[in-house]
């Protein structure tokens, strides 16, 4: 809980969470952990979800069990309302209002109010807005079962079950950062807002790099595993590649190798200009990989007919002749030592590599505890714990944030007279601010790569900020990083192409750095202080700019790997994902979809944006906010990311031939063929008793149950089923996949922001400035009543704006051309948008 003492940023906002499941209390203990007072609203008989993953998710909070179906229940949940900024819930459209708390009804009472609702799908999506939606029916209904990436195509494993809440995950930061940006807004125009992100948005939203559509790529750009797959169905042969060969389809600086210890290493550095030679250096076998033949070209972007060889160290992917000759050597070396051996060596010399290491590990890792990303906190039930740290943080009162209450059951009285204590100081409306945007006024430099970064600042922007996209006269990516990740990561922004090392280069970035109020960079605090962004020196620059830092490992503190580079395939190796997915020390894989926490933590990064923005508004302070993708992966996993004296196994369903929690919740084959998936509980067991041929179901022994169930769904195809089951409201869906749901849900693109088109929506670019036809998921997870969200424009060549920005600081014509003939600014990487 915040105090008046207390220097965490929203240290005196008040927030009721009606939130049960993940999702909603999710928010809210981000909102907890950044200093706001929670008290959270539990029916009766307590949560619905019945867990140990709610003590980390009611962390900081106030716990007061109220009956909403009586009057005084009621009334003394809405007299809690009426003393909060922020409320939560997270039901079925309109469930929450029928039991008598209407967040419209509120908010004309009280305008300056913040409702936020996280449905599992969106309210206007008559379809499915009434369904059961939990979070495996969302997962199947938005394609991610049967999306699981290029492995599980090939080995012939669709749908392909994870445990993991992507939903609610991407759903809970996406809501935190709107809540706050909310929240910002308001200390300026002194009025709330109603918003909506429904989970299946949410979790489109997280997948926005597997369901773009290039039409036609270069081949450049196509992998090994797709050719295969191409191949196989052009010749009509079955996707049935095992584990072992597959393996021989990957990049060999995208894959495991076994080392001396019997533990696999993660190598992720298939695309930086100097990470591959570094790799090659290290492991002592690059000048025989060049005695061999193997070359580096001076500029990949140009078309790979004009290369001088078939390929280029740093470039992904590789022709496979170069794949096998490079992998068969690393295999060899990697065997010599052990991995944490290889740890150390990769760390420090700059490459992006991990062990392979399991959930369990990670709880308890040295580096882990050190550094804040695990913290200790003793639970009423539990005893002592170990859960996940803050997953976003102010550098400021970052050790702060590590110190949250444990969660606390209080008597109505109590959280009333606590909510009372906190006075809300706001504007009056008609003397205040006038916005439109929440972040309308406000100008960004966006100095990231890759993709969590320039995610982030991608996603300011659809809430009305100005954003300016910084990167090298010449690129250190190659264009499947660059070009190809930023038709996604690149909308809504402006380009310029400066060496900021360079004399001319540092003037014009310095120039820039006195223009904006937020910078957000994804560097190690080595490079940060090099190019003068420490807090000492950015007050220097510009006083009153917010500086925003996303990395890969740190946390709180700092400890031996805060600065090691990396990317989301790397954290997914370190924090035990990629082991889960795989089932075994020897067969690791990534959980396939880009992205898949590099996505959530650009909405963290927006997280520490929003937050740093309302301390500024609120207390005159300018601080620097902060998050990671190892502090992501917790909320990532936050169903079993704990530990304490006496827990059970970490026993959560692992491997390709898992197909669910259990008979009640997995996937069956129907008649059409067509897999369907089940998600009921106990409780549900008498409603089967009104689905037709499922009768006999609750007599039925526990471990007949799956045999019984797997039977009788081969007698109907999907679309009965589905039927029966819903008519009985038992939670199901028919595993849906991206394609189609992309095919059934585009529309041309018209200027908006796809909101009104419910659960799903893609927008079509025929005339997009790359010349390629561009199929892309819309901006519209985010649903505001009174901020205004804003189509972004497409993704403009990198450097097309470099000319018209130097003119706008000042610089006249004939100096922009002295200095563009200096090659230390330019205005493009290539000839070709896309290089071909």
């Amino acid at each position: 809980m915040s105090t008046s003492f207390s220097k965490l940023p929203l240290s005196g906002v008040k927030v009721v969470d009606f939130g049960q499941y993940i999702a909603g209390p999710a928010v809210a203990m981000l909102l907890g952990d950044l200093g706001a007072t929670v008290v959270h609203i539990d029916p009766p008989e307590g949560p619905m979800w019945d867990s140990p993953a709610n003590a980390s998710l009611m962390r900081n909070k106030l716990i007061v069990n109220l009956d909403l179906k009586t009057k005084d229940g009621l009334d003394k949940a809405l007299s809690l309302c009426a003393e909060a900024d922020i409320i939560i819930e997270n039901f079925r459209p309109g469930k929450l209002a029928k039991l008598g708390v209407d967040f419209a009804v509120l908010r004309e009472k009280h305008p300056a109010l913040i409702t936020v609702s996280l449905p599992g799908f969106a309210s206007n999506d008559a379809e499915r807005c009434e369904l059961r939606a939990f979070e495996s029916v969302i997962a199947a209904s938005s394609g991610v079962f049967t999306d699981m990436g290029l492995n599980r195509v090939l080995m012939g494993l669709s749908p392909s079950f994870s445990p993991l809440p992507l939903a609610s995950a991407y759903a809970s930061q996406i809501a935190a950062s709107a809540t706050v940006l909310a929240l910002q807004s308001r200390q300026l125009t002194g009025l709330g807002d109603q918003i909506e992100v429904p989970l299946a948005a949410a979790v489109m939203e997280g997948l926005c790099y597997n369901s773009i559509k290039v039409a036609d790529m270069p081949v450049r750009y196509l992998t090994q595993r797709e050719v295969e797959i191409e191949r196989r169905r052009i010749e009509g042969l079955p996707m049935n590649v095992p584990y072992d060969e597959l393996q021989e389809l990957l990049d060999p600086f995208f894959r495991s190798y076994m080392c001396k210890d019997g533990r696999m290493f993660y190598v992720v550095c298939p695309s930086h200009k100097y990470h591959a030679r570094r790799c090659l250096e290290v492991l002592g076998i690059y000048e025989e990989m060049v005695a061999e033949g193997l070359s580096e070209e001076d500029d990949t972007y140009k078309p790979h007919a004009e290369w001088a060889s078939d390929t280029s160290l740093g470039v992904y992917p590789m022709p496979k002749v170069w794949a096998d000759k490079i992998a068969a050597r690393m295999k060899d070396v990697f065997m010599t030592r052990t991995s944490h051996e290889w740890k150390r060596m990769f760390g420090r010399a700059g490459i992006p590599g991990a062990p392979q290491r399991w959930l369990q590990e990670w709880i308890n890792d040295e580096y882990a505890e050190m550094s804040g990303l695990m913290i200790d906190v003793w639970d009423p039930e539990y005893g002592e714990m170990t859960q996940p740290g803050p997953v976003v943080w102010m550098e400021e009162s970052g050790e702060e944030a590590l110190k949250p209450t444990a969660r606390r059951s209080v008597e109505f009285e109590e959280a009333l007279k606590t909510l009372r204590k906190f006075r809300t100081e706001l504007p009056d409306p008609t003397d205040a601010i006038e916005q439109e945007g929440w972040l309308s006024g406000v100008r960004v430099l966006d100095m990231c790569n890759v993709i969590a970064g320039p995610h982030s600042v991608s996603y300011l922007a659809r809430f009305g900020a100005e954003v300016i996209k910084l990167d090298p006269a010449k690129p250190l990516y190659d264009s499947w990083n660059t070009v190809v990740y930023g038709l996604s990561q690149g909308r809504g922004k402006r380009s310029i192409l400066a060496d900021a090392t360079s004399e001319h280069g540092r003037k014009v970035f310095e120039d820039l750095i006195k223009t904006v109020d937020v910078i957000v960079w994804n560097a190690p605090d080595s490079q940060i202080k090099r190019m003068g962004l420490d807090a000492e020196n950015l007050r220097k620059l510009n006083p009153n700019a917010i500086f925003c830092k996303l990395d890969c490992f740190s946390g709180v503190r700092r400890g031996v790997r805060t600065d090691f580079i990396g990317y989301d395939d790397l954290v997914q190796a370190t924090t035990g994902i990629m082991l889960r997915f795989g089932g075994a020390m020897d067969r690791p894989e990534e959980h396939a979809h880009v992205g898949t926490i590099d996505v959530m933590c650009g909405f963290g990064g927006a997280l520490a944006v929003a937050s740093a923005l309302y301390q500024k508004h609120r207390f005159g302070r300018i601080g620097r906010g902060r998050t990671s993708l190892s502090a992501n992966s917790g909320l990532l996993q936050i169903p079993f990311c704990y530990d304490y004296k006496g827990r059970s196994l970490f026993d959560e369903p692992s491997g390709p031939d898992v197909n669910g929690y259990n008979a009640l919740s997995r996937f069956y084959s129907t008649a059409s063929g067509i897999y369907i998936l089940l998600s009921a509980y106990e409780a549900d067991l008498p409603r089967f008793k009104n689905v037709p041929d499922l009768e006999e179901l609750p007599e039925i022994d526990e471990e007949n149950r799956a045999s019984f169930l797997a039977t009788a769904f081969q007698m109907y195809p999907a679309t009965e089923w589905i039927e029966r089951l819903r008519a009985a409201d038992i939670a199901c869906a028919i595993c849906d996949n991206i394609d189609a749901l992309r095919a059934e849900n585009t529309h041309e693109a018209d200027g908006t922001t796809g909101v009104d088109n419910g659960s799903y929506s893609f927008s079509v670019y025929r005339d997009h400035p790359s010349g390629h036809e561009i199929t892309q998921l819309d901006p519209y997870a985010v649903r505001s009543k009174r901020g205004r969200v804003f189509a972004l424009s497409p993704t403009e060549k990198f450097g097309s704006s470099t000319r018209l920005i130097l003119s706008e600081l000042g610089y006249s014509d004939t100096a922009i051309e002295a200095i563009l003939k200096t090659d230390q600014l330019s205005e493009s990487w290539s000839e070709e948008y896309l290089p071909s």
